[in-house]
């Protein structure tokens, strides 16, 4: 494109407006559309108004890199005169002047330049590739589509394939990126073989992981936060299922625009169609120059491509007509006109033009209308792929195996042998790269990808020579390796890890596909299942590893031979049952079949992970005597471990259950024992799916807290936080904020700190679809609400929360929503409510020994008959009686909270000696926490009893 004035002017001549900077003509208000010469020519002489450009500069300026006459210019000239009404008779804005140049002769006025705005960095596009070097024949399309943007929220480019849809999409995303401030998404369906995983490849885009069935709701919370332009490519074989997600992300997120690429428009509410049609050709004429032929983007394209391939190139006037003959063969599609410049090198233009006619009949070139569009471009490649050496198209079809990207180690796996060496395979695919029959794949690390119809196309081909078989089964096998490694990497950091595998996660769900249809290898399908357990886990994908191992474990039959891969399948089935729902009733009988086969092999790994997940179960169903029990008997099974992580996971599970019993001081213990060991801590646990270090802490500051030992909780709390969003893990951050950060602002009495943490996990959740944490996290937040003193909104939204969280309400961190709900009646004056509620808590602490919460239950008890005339005599017996467990606990915190309580309580009786000896008796352990809420009350209480 010609330099041109940087500012942002806008050139007002006659009824026109001319934009530069934006490349937008308007007449009256309207744009107009110009052609990118044409308008480059305009641009070019209205900022040199008045002056007479040298034509020779002016071709030098708007054809850079590209070797034409001045036939070229007349013609762009010509058109640009068209497009302004300048015939000569009336208005004249373009001047000729012969034997020198042209010349913008009209008056115009130019708005004072706009001030220019502060320099702002922009982030790179996300998952955007890499833009064209040059875009020929579409930059009209391209500015168009652009502008458009700005008045359409959907759009669509519809088109065959290999027609450029592509290219334009990522142009326009390119040149819009600093609008939306670097938010451009490319989401990439062309691998895509199941519709089903549509939202968790968009998942992936976004940078979310996902963990239930929609996802949806993750991406609107996501896009919600600014403007932000999705471009979803290849979508006409999803169109069904990404259709409604369309139609809802739009409506939901207003300051998104989505600009899709299909070879059929969506057909929903709000789209825009553009159809993007053929690059113009030349004529069928006989006396066609090189500057006539060059003037048509097809002819343009053609040359560029063999200058890109084959060095600096100049048409000449006897080759001219035969490239406007293979254009017109090619129908104009690019990606064919592309192929066919790729061979001019090897056989010139009049050979490539005499291959073109060998293998395209007059009959098919005339049915262009009855034949799909595709069949010119599968023509086409038929073509470039019969010229390939053997060696060339036998790695192109074992390619089409992949699904998206590829490493160039798992091209030669799976493409080498059957007479190609890995380095004859390597050359091939080099050679592949530079025929664009291959692309780079734009990510930081060397990987190729097939465009989505060269993939299509050699597939075919692979499967025409009953070579499917053979090729998807080394694909299979080789991930099968890959995962198994990767499963035996657990020293490299979680975000490196998923750097390193999780891109192979489309490459796995194909390989799977083909093992599990009735021409493929189910033995393979069920070993490959087994060693993806581990990505699916590091990505939070537990809906998609539950209904995998599902169907393995269905083909694997009853033969006692398969026992091993059959308890591997079995514990990620229960672990993903655990983790992704929670109080999955059928996680336990699964569990404990695993733990049997695991004893039945004497196999120390899925003991242990039998044993942990079975500890978590009852957690999960509140059985904590039982849970300590399986805490002992995992402790006892990794007794005799080598690997020092085992003892530690058993210290850890230990003071999980301890903290949850109510035992604080040996909780604490435990814990502490586990974090004195970090540091020999090299590797991931190969048990354990949350990190070993940050899961120790978070349950650390819990146990810090109730001890009484405030600053250091939230300290550690604080440092949790930081270490959570560094690792990257969806499911281990939801713990961060919901064990530690949220309750310990809550209780220190900081609720913008706790609206705050709440926020974020709620808005956390959402993006990653984490069921279970969202349902707490919405109602730990009505709990803030009310206690920052909107009772009358929070205390119907806590109980509609409670209500809609269901059985989840029976999970641990559930339990103290419960005890706010009764404070909040209590606030309301609805006491009996309020007594109703807590009796079912203390019912259910008994009944379940979950005792660490028992006194501050006590407390609101006896908060709760202080203002019942029938109860008011038994307050002053529950403040003690909760003082007292508290105590017993090690939990000098709920002393504190209680001894508040019963002092109030004292004062009021007139007992104000007794008073002043029960606070003293609380806050006189306290050697730190003096910002903390309920240490200010207590010193204000003191203070008065003293005055």
């Amino acid at each position: 494109m010609p330099a041109h004035n940087t500012q942002d002017s806008v050139i007002s001549f006659g009824p026109f407006r001319l934009f530069p900077k934006s490349r937008l003509l308007e007449k009256e208000g309207e744009p107009l559309h110009v052609g990118g010469r044409a308008l480059d020519i305009l641009i070019l002489l209205a900022g040199r108004a008045g002056e007479v450009v040298d034509k020779r500069e002016l071709v030098k300026r708007i054809w850079a890199d590209v070797n034409v006459d001045e036939g070229s210019l007349r013609f762009h000239v010509a058109a640009l005169r068209k497009v302004l009404g300048d015939t000569g008779k009336s208005a004249r804005y373009v001047l000729n002047v012969p034997g020198r140049g042209y010349c913008f002769v009209a008056p115009f006025a130019q708005a004072a330049p706009q001030v220019a705005p502060a320099s702002v960095e922009i982030a790179p596009p996300r998952s955007l590739p890499a833009p064209l070097a040059k875009m020929i024949g579409r930059e009209e399309i391209v500015e168009k589509i652009s502008h458009d943007l700005t008045l359409h929220r959907f759009m669509t480019v519809v088109g065959p394939g290999g027609i450029g849809k592509t290219a334009v999409a990522v142009t326009v995303g390119h040149r819009r990126s600093a609008d939306f401030g670097g938010r451009v998404f490319f989401v990439d369906f062309g691998p895509l073989r199941d519709a089903s995983h549509v939202t968790t490849t968009i998942a992936s885009v976004l940078g979310l992981t996902v963990s239930s069935e929609d996802p949806t709701p993750a991406f609107l919370t996501f896009l919600k936060t600014g403007p932000a332009l999705l471009i979803f490519d290849s979508c006409e074989h999803v169109l069904d299922t990404l259709a409604p997600i369309v139609e809802r992300l739009v409506r939901e997120a207003p300051q998104l625009r989505v600009l899709a690429t299909s070879r059929e428009s969506f057909r929903s509410e709000g789209e825009r169609i553009f159809r993007l049609f053929p690059l113009d050709c030349p004529p069928e004429r006989e006396d066609l120059d090189v500057a006539e032929v060059l003037a048509y983007p097809a002819a343009q394209l053609f040359v560029e491509r063999i200058a890109q391939s084959s060095g600096p190139f100049q048409l000449s006037a006897e080759e001219a007509p035969l490239v406007a003959n293979i254009c017109r063969r090619l129908d104009g599609i690019a990606l064919a006109i592309e192929l066919a410049a790729g061979r001019v090198n090897a056989y010139g233009i009049a050979g490539t033009a005499s291959l073109l006619d060998s293998r395209f009949s007059l009959q098919w070139r005339g049915r262009r209308t009855a034949v799909p569009r595709h069949q010119t471009l599968a023509a086409a490649l038929d073509w470039s792929y019969d010229l390939l050496p053997p060696a060339e198209s036998a790695t192109l079809r074992r390619l089409s195996v992949f699904a998206g990207p590829f490493a160039p180690e798992a091209a030669a796996a799976v493409a080498s042998g059957d007479g190609l060496g890995t380095s004859e395979t390597l050359a091939a695919i080099d050679s592949l790269v530079a025929k664009s029959l291959i692309s780079p794949s734009g990510s930081r690390t060397l990987r190729y990808r097939l465009l989505d119809t060269t993939r299509t196309y050699a597939l075919g081909k692979l499967r025409e020579l009953g070579e499917v078989g053979q090729f998807a089964r080394r694909h299979a096998e080789h991930f099968c390796d890959f995962f198994e490694r990767a499963g035996a990497d657990n020293s490299t950091p979680l975000p490196e890890w998923l750097s390193t595998y999780g891109g192979e996660l489309d490459n796995v769900r194909a390989a799977l596909d083909w093992a599990f249809t009735p021409d493929g290898d189910a033995r393979l399908g069920i070993a490959l299942t087994a060693t993806a357990v581990t990505l699916w886990v590091r990505l939070s994908l537990f809906a998609e590893c539950r209904e995998r191992c599902k169907a393995a474990l269905a083909a694997l039959g009853d033969d006692r031979d398969d026992d091993r891969i059959r308890m591997q399948l079995l514990s990620a089935l229960g672990w993903s049952l655990m983790y992704g729902e929670g109080r999955a009733r059928e996680a336990r009988p699964i569990l404990e079949t695993t733990l049997e086969l695991a004893e039945s092999l004497d196999d120390k790994d899925f003991r242990l992970r039998a044993l942990w997940g079975l500890c978590i179960d009852q957690f999960n169903n509140g059985q904590f005597g039982k849970a300590r029990a399986l805490a002992d008997r995992f402790a006892n099974a990794a007794a005799n471990s080598s690997d020092q992580t085992d003892l530690m996971l058993g210290d850890r599970l230990m003071a999980v259950a301890l903290h949850y019993l109510g035992d604080q001081n040996e909780a604490r213990q435990r814990i502490d024992r586990v974090n004195a060991s970090l540091h020999v801590l090299v590797e991931k646990p190969k048990i354990f799916p949350l990190d070993l270090r940050i899961s120790t802490q978070y349950f650390r500051a819990r146990i810090l807290w109730l001890q009484g030992f405030a600053d250091q909780a939230q300290a550690l709390a604080a440092n949790n936080i930081e270490e959570g969003r560094a690792n990257g893990h969806a499911l281990t951050f939801c713990s961060v904020l919901g064990q530690a950060a949220c309750p310990i602002a809550f209780w220190s009495g900081d609720f913008d700190a706790a609206e705050r943490h709440g926020t974020e996990l709620l808005e956390h959740t959402e993006r990653h679809a984490i069921r279970l944490w969202g349902l707490w996290a919405r109602t730990f937040n009505a709990a803030v609400m009310a206690r920052r003193g909107d009772v009358a909104t929070g205390l119907p939204l806590l109980r509609e929360e409670l209500n809609r969280a269901g059985d989840a309400r029976f999970l641990p961190r559930f339990l103290p929503l419960l005890g706010e709900l009764a404070a909040c009646f209590l606030e309301a004056g609805q006491v009996d409510r309020g007594l109703d509620v807590i009796e079912d808590a203390l019912a259910r602490c008994n009944d379940r020994q979950e005792l660490w919460y028992l006194p501050e239950l006590i407390r609101i008890k006896g908060e709760l008959m202080l203002r019942s005339a029938r109860h008011s005599g038994d307050a002053e017996a529950r403040f003690r009686e909760a003082i007292d467990i508290a105590v017993r606990q090690g939990a000098r915190f709920w002393q504190l909270r209680c001894a508040t309580s019963l002092s109030r309580l004292l004062i009021g009786a007139g007992q104000r000696a007794d008073a002043l000896a029960v606070l003293k008796d609380a806050t006189g352990s306290f050697a730190e926490g003096s910002d903390i809420s309920d240490m200010r009350m207590a010193r204000e209480l003191i203070a008065q009893l003293r005055g």
